[in-house]
């Protein structure tokens, strides 16, 4: 260890000791200077309240974390709570150049080859509900699963390096919505659909919409050996062409059973323009008769129907027909508050909360009222032959709680909390028994400005939940923030929910420049154990374990097979191995590079000008690229992550001879 001059360590024992003496001094100082501050920003007492209650100081580790969908951009993010600052986007659905996602990666390339619609491989998406995996109802921090509304994908992130491991193209459907949402201890990943459309992708004449549009569900089976949902141990089931939407997990005593609310009960089609007679928009249309249904599906019994063979091949994928669900009674409706839009299970797994936009009340179905409902038979059914409990059946109550509800999730006190997208506000209202007494009745609101879609508790959607903050993720932002132009920021306003009773405190606007984020969920942060180096130096994020081949100290170098060139590199602090590469124009190119660093926190970049190639590597990783050297030339490549004092000398030639 370097010893300090004397004269250092006598002026650092001076400045402690003075330090010391002036403590009380500096006590009796921070409040008039903190008054003074309050003064000169008009801030009030409920202002410098809540800058307390987030100011998280450098180098404090947040309490939560949530990880949020990134809507359009095909990402999550990652952000601290109560600090609301953005800590990651883990690149998903989207090519993303700082973490080098897919900018050439063999990895990264197969993943969204395995997103393709046919031959079409995509580049964007929009995440819409994030997922983390659960242990007996409640987060384990080990994975996170996401959709993508657009393109009907699920994926898989492994939280040990915040990572996307595996995308699929669901088979069955062209988009979805409902997705994704975990069983208890995370044995399938629930995608619900979203518009009725051919399955498998087919084409059908729109007047053929009540014979030949289907809506669907997607149970996919999570293999947590592995990692990975296994496709081939995964099913589908067929709906009626009702637009599915959002769906939630039974837990507790529920546990087995998947609930979905859905819209366009009355099947309509839109306006058609060669039909003068037919003037029914879509948002009139879907909206115009008094209810929905809420889908009731039998997930355990589903399973053994689907592993008894009694399922047909769609598009190559099992799929359980209408009829195989009638027959073997998996599936139920019971009218729902039309237009609804979210559907959430109480942390008991007793209720079920399902709002419909145009209806002021939240109401709450009861799961054992539904079960002595099927058990009493004697059901009506619905044109498509399914099954419908009556609604005054199976409800338990109804509670008012403002215009336009949408979403509600659950704190540890026996409330909970609905969206309210028309008054801008959250509502807070009380459950009834076991969880309060005097429930069933609205508590108080909170002004969230500005049209509220999803909110989020601190581990809102477990069996249980820890209340204490909320965070309403809104669709406008108008006034809360300076205008960058005509598109405006979407905005996370974090709410404090700890003090019972009516009282809610709003504590902090975030805006989040990138759109438009929909769900999330928050997480304890020390239920997280990602890594900070990769366990050993040629590690393959795609497979997560070590490449044997993957070039190490001394086995760098380039070598020749006719046109075929392999270039095996290293990199360190600050150089490349080699830091001279040369091949002929039309040579075939692998490029395996490792990152041999150990120290936490030294990534390197690799990018090459003019091949469109950018690389992130952090320590221990390794990676694996394929070109054709199409463009002669002399290309820099160069290091993209800063990475030491000599990050500039940190370059090499790839020197391409023409034909």
């Amino acid at each position: 260890m370097r010893k300090l001059p004397f004269p250092i360590i006598i002026f650092a024992a001076l400045s402690l000791i003075a330090s010391a003496c002036a403590s009380s001094d500096s006590q009796s100082n921070l409040g008039s200077e903190a008054d003074q501050i309050a003064l000169e920003r008009s801030l009030s007492e409920a202002d410098v309240a809540a800058a307390l209650k987030t100011y998280t100081p450098s180098g404090v580790i947040d309490e939560y974390l949530m990880f949020s969908s990134g809507g359009h951009g095909g990402q999550v993010f990652v952000i601290g709570i109560p600090s609301m600052r953005m800590l990651k986007s883990i690149a998903v659905f989207t090519p993303e150049p700082w973490q080098g996602w897919g900018y050439g990666d063999q990895h990264h390339e197969e993943l969204f080859a395995a997103g393709a619609v046919g031959d079409e491989v995509l580049t964007w998406g929009d995440t819409h509900h994030p997922a983390l995996s659960e242990t007996g109802g409640d987060y384990d921090g080990q994975y996170l699963f996401i959709n993508d509304k657009a393109n009907a994908r699920v994926a898989t992130i492994d939280l040990r390096d915040f990572e996307t491991k595996q995308i699929l193209k669901n088979p069955l459907s062209v988009n979805d919505h409902g997705g994704t949402f975990v069983t208890p201890d995370t044995e399938w990943v629930i995608e619900g659909g979203q518009y009725a459309s051919p399955l498998a992708w087919d084409y059908a004449p729109i007047d053929d919409y009540s014979s030949e549009y289907r809506g669907m569900i997607t149970f996919w089976k999570f293999d947590r050996s592995i990692g990975r949902i296994d496709p081939e141990a995964s099913f589908g089931m067929e709906l009626p062409p009702y637009w599915q939407d959002v769906c939630d997990s039974g837990k507790a005593v529920s546990k087995g059973w998947i609930f979905c609310n859905s819209f366009n009960v009355e099947m309509a089609t839109g306006l058609d323009p060669d039909d003068p007679d037919n003037t029914e928009y879509f948002e009139s249309g879907v909206s115009a008769g008094e209810n929905d249904y809420l889908h009731i599906i039998d997930l355990d019994a589903a399973v053994a129907v689907a592993a008894s063979g009694q399922t047909v091949q769609v598009n190559g994928f099992p799929l359980i027909t209408m009829d195989t669900a009638i027959a073997n009674q998996l599936l139920y409706f019971t009218p729902e508050p039309k237009s609804p839009h979210g559907v959430d299970i109480a942390p008991g797994g007793d209720y079920i909360v399902v709002s419909g936009k145009l209806d002021p009340h939240v109401t709450v179905y009861s799961f054992e009222k539904i079960q002595q409902a099927i058990t009493k038979g004697g059901f009506e059914i619905d044109r498509y032959g399914i099954p419908l409990l009556d609604f005054d059946d199976v409800v338990e109550a109804q509670v008012e709680v403002g215009l336009g509800p949408l979403h509600t999730q659950f704190d540890d006190q026996g409330y909970a909390y609905t969206s309210l997208f028309l008054d801008s506000d959250v509502a807070r209202w009380s459950l009834g028994p076991p969880y309060r007494q005097d429930g069933w009745k609205l508590e108080g609101t909170v002004d969230i400005h500005y049209n509220v879609g999803h909110l989020v508790t601190a581990e809102g959607d477990t069996v249980s939940p820890d209340g204490k903050y909320l965070v309403s993720l809104n669709k406008w932002s108008l006034d809360r923030f300076f205008h960058p132009g005509p598109l405006y920021p979407q905005n996370f306003q974090l709410v404090d929910i700890s003090e019972p009773g009516p009282n809610m405190q709003l504590l902090y606007d975030m805006p989040i420049a990138n759109g438009e984020p929909h769900y999330a969920q928050i997480i304890k942060a020390d239920k997280l154990d990602p890594w900070t180096v990769y366990p050993e130096v040629g590690w393959d994020p795609g497979s997560m374990t070590v490449k044997p081949d993957a070039p190490q100290i001394g086995t760098e170098g380039v070598s020749r097979d006719g046109d075929k060139v392999t270039i095996d590199m290293t990199l360190m602090r600050s150089h490349f191995t080699p830091e001279r590469v040369t091949v002929k124009q039309g040579d075939h190119v692998t490029w395996n590079l490792t990152n041999v660093e150990t120290s936490e926190d030294a990534t390197h970049g690799f990018a090459i000008p003019g091949y469109n190639i950018n690389l992130s590597l952090e320590p221990g990783e390794t990676a694996t690229i394929e070109f054709e050297a199409k463009h002669d030339g002399v290309f820099t490549y160069y290091c993209t992550e800063f990475c030491s004092a000599l990050h500039l000398e940190m370059a090499g030639y790839f020197l391409v001879e023409p034909n």
